[in-house]
């Protein structure tokens, strides 16, 4: 159904929002974040083979709109097939943006504390280089390394053959979702604190990104801290993204959330939210043949893909089903699209507003244990804030001992 309000995004938090399962105000810490995990590799594996395609064209492949798993673009010739070839994105499978947040995890259980530019360095590249894992999309256990995209493989040729100081690595490369796509594990790390989330994924992400590539990883991060909040709302969520978002991603979140504030239906919300973000959007028209000025650092533009997911976020009310279908509908780069949509709304109400019959098909397609991941981090971020509680401690008795009248 169509809504014709106009609303502003601050004025939508007092409306209800259908929910299965546990409500934000009752799913605990351990089903927010494994809520949020399993939400975002589901998302990911259902964008997938829908990732680079119109919402025109994926509705005249798929004979209507995507409402689950789907096989590959091309069949069985998925594996000679471009621009897909050689990877079997359909099926269940994850992508690299699953892959990369459950790397991102291992280096929070060897860690198990905040982390920095230095630990991507000293632990996830290594992680990425060494390490043979099952690679979903190319039916093999090899290095995930063999799976990144240039963009990622970046980390690779910066930090451990450049020897560039972590923070400033993520300068030069294209400026994307790359660095964004993975940050939900600092959310979660950071639960109900968005502006530690958002200080910490900056910090992450500069080996990484830079630029805007760099702020999305920081706002998105913020968005996940801001749904594991006790009432937490999909308009809260963006409020809190709001609160720190700078420059052209503010704007655009704004733009998209001003037209998500007009629909309920993600079929009517497609093409107006496309035309919101458009303006921030600098791959253009033609997601596979982008413009000259793409992908370049700027203070004007932002990435598209978590102004939309928050905008599928609203639309879909934080429903799991609306909000995650919204962002593979809309195509272009909506495996990652889902991905952030999906570990925000698992964050929001837990496990259980997951279509169980989807996470199962995922873990098994993708040979994967989904639950493993949330386990450890569940362990780490308890450790993580036991520690912040005595570092505060510690500062308040200092600051005590410096302001105690003599």
């Amino acid at each position: 159904m169509n809504s014709t309000s106009s609303a502003s995004p601050t004025s939508r938090t007092s409306r209800t929002i259908p929910e299965k399962g546990p409500t934000s105000s009752t799913a605990g810490l351990a089903d927010r974040i494994t809520g949020s995990l399993v939400g975002a590799a589901v998302g990911d594996a259902l964008g997938g083979p829908v990732e680079g395609y119109a919402p025109e064209q994926i509705a005249e492949r798929h004979g209507g709109r995507v409402q689950g798993i789907v096989g590959p673009w091309n069949g069985d010739a998925w594996r000679t097939a471009r621009p897909i070839a050689p990877y079997h994105k359909g099926d269940g499978h994850v992508t690299d943006d699953t892959l990369l947040t459950h790397a991102l995890v291992r280096v929070y259980g060897t860690v198990r504390d905040h982390l920095d530019a230095y630990a991507i360095a000293g632990h996830l590249v290594p992680d990425l280089m060494t390490t043979p894992r099952w690679i979903p999309e190319l039916a093999a256990e090899t290095l995930p390394l063999h799976r990144l995209f240039l963009a990622e493989k970046w980390l690779v040729a910066r930090l451990h053959y450049g020897h560039v100081d972590p923070r400033e690595a993520g300068s030069g490369n294209i400026v994307n979702c790359g660095a964004a796509m993975y940050m939900a594990p600092v959310g979660l790390v950071n639960a109900a604190n968005p502006e530690g989330a958002y200080a910490e994924a900056l910090d992450i992400a500069g080996a990484h990104q830079s630029s805007y590539g760099r702020e999305a990883a920081g706002v998105f991060a913020a968005a996940v801290a801001a749904a594991c909040t006790p009432g937490a709302t999909p308009d809260s969520v963006v409020e809190a993204s709001l609160a720190l978002a700078k420059d052209g991603t503010r704007a655009a979140i704004e733009a998209v959330a001003e037209v998500a504030a007009r629909h309920r239906d993600f079929e009517t919300a497609l093409a107006p939210v496309r035309a919101a973000v458009a303006p921030f959007d600098t791959v253009g028209p033609d997601y596979r043949a982008p413009s000259l000025g793409a992908r370049r650092p700027s203070r004007l533009h932002a990435i598209e893909e978590l102004p939309v997911a928050l905008a599928m976020l609203l639309v879909g009310e934080g429903d799991y089903r609306r909000t995650v279908l919204g962002a593979v509908n809309y195509g272009r780069d909506c495996d990652s699209i889902a991905t952030m949509s999906g570990a925000i709304v698992g964050a929001l109400h837990g496990e259980a507003a997951i279509p169980r019959d989807w996470a199962k098909t995922v873990a098994e397609a993708s040979r994967l244990d989904l639950h493993a991941p949330a386990r450890t981090l569940t362990e780490v971020t308890r450790e993580i804030f036991a520690r912040d509680v005595a570092r505060r401690r510690a500062h308040e008795a200092a600051f005590d001992a410096l302001t105690a009248t003599p």
